[in-house]
């Protein structure tokens, strides 16, 4: 703002002056509070019915409870971890899912985390799939900081009964009907591999499918996939008015949050329930509940 225009905005006169000044500065940082101390730790509970081909009659209602993108760590606290598990927990969910970035870096809060998802129950089990953060992979480069972090992470999950499916297929039985859950490595570790993870699936089966980044749906075109779960952009944290989500590039607003259809495939991408910097404004972390539909 040029000088001159400036010294005549806060020159005293009527409605005008270093009193607007100051209540539009006073405005600007209560956002920024807000944005710091109450939205990063104010859980939403989102709920979305899902039509799935060909789905078992078994499996008709049945309640996914997803939760991604703890980055467990210093600035994630434990208590806020906790209320998140039992507000999934009072979903009372048929399978739970956990989709990656279980920790921010490192190796120091793996067991912390891992004994807090621990606690959650479901009759069909508990699930998860690696994140980057998990392979310690900061960008698509795929260059690792700790080579073995991602199997001291599937490893502590594993001890607190959380299978972790690492580019494979968990077949879900109720009786004699079936359906496919597949989980596969995360994208930018350059471990994905869904055809490995579909090898010998029966094709009229439906498959949910768990990836920690959205872009995976790419990779999924030559494959039935029905519905894919997926985490890692976090909504972006920080949606402005008109500006919109200002912290992801043009490509990552296309899946930035919320349910997609892409060809014949759903997709969900979880805001998470962690954060990599503490700043959330209008895009409060979550809990997600997906209920699979049989449709003629």
């Amino acid at each position: 703002m040029p000088l001159r225009r400036l010294a005549g905005w806060l020159r005293p006169r009527k409605g005008n002056g270093p009193g607007k000044l100051a209540g539009w500065v006073g405005r600007q940082w209560a956002h920024v509070a807000y944005a710091r101390h109450v939205e990063p730790t104010w859980l939403e509970l989102n709920a979305h019915p899902i039509p799935v081909r060909d789905l078992p009659e078994a499996f008709d209602g049945l309640k996914i409870v997803q939760m991604s993108d703890f980055h467990g760590g210093h600035q994630v606290s434990s208590a806020f971890l906790d209320e998140a598990v039992a507000l999934a927990q009072a979903q009372l969910g048929d399978l739970v899912v956990l989709t990656g970035d279980f920790i921010h870096k490192g190796f120091q809060h793996v067991d912390g985390v891992a004994r807090i998802l621990g606690q959650l129950r479901a009759p069909l089990g508990v699930f998860a799939v690696l994140g980057n953060h998990d392979f310690s992979v900061r960008n698509s480069l795929g260059i690792r900081r700790h080579k073995h972090l991602h199997r001291f992470v599937a490893d502590a999950l594993t001890a607190q009964g959380i299978r972790v499916l690492q580019n494979e297929t968990q077949p879900l039985l109720r009786g004699e009907q079936v359906l496919y859950l597949t989980g596969v490595d995360d994208l930018w570790s350059r471990a994905c591999n869904l055809d490995q993870a579909f090898t010998g699936l029966r094709p009229h089966v439906p498959r949910v499918v768990l990836a920690h980044n959205p872009w995976t749906i790419e990779l999924a075109q030559n494959h039935r996939c029905d519905l894919m779960l997926s985490g890692h952009t976090h909504g972006g944290q920080v949606k402005l008015p008109v500006l919109g989500r200002v912290t992801l590039g043009p490509k990552g607003r296309r899946f930035a949050a919320g349910l997609y259809r892409v060809r014949d495939s759903w997709l969900y991408v979880n805001k998470g329930v962690g954060f990599g910097f503490r700043m959330r404004y209008g895009v409060r972390p979550e809990v997600a509940v997906l209920t699979l539909q049989r449709v003629e």
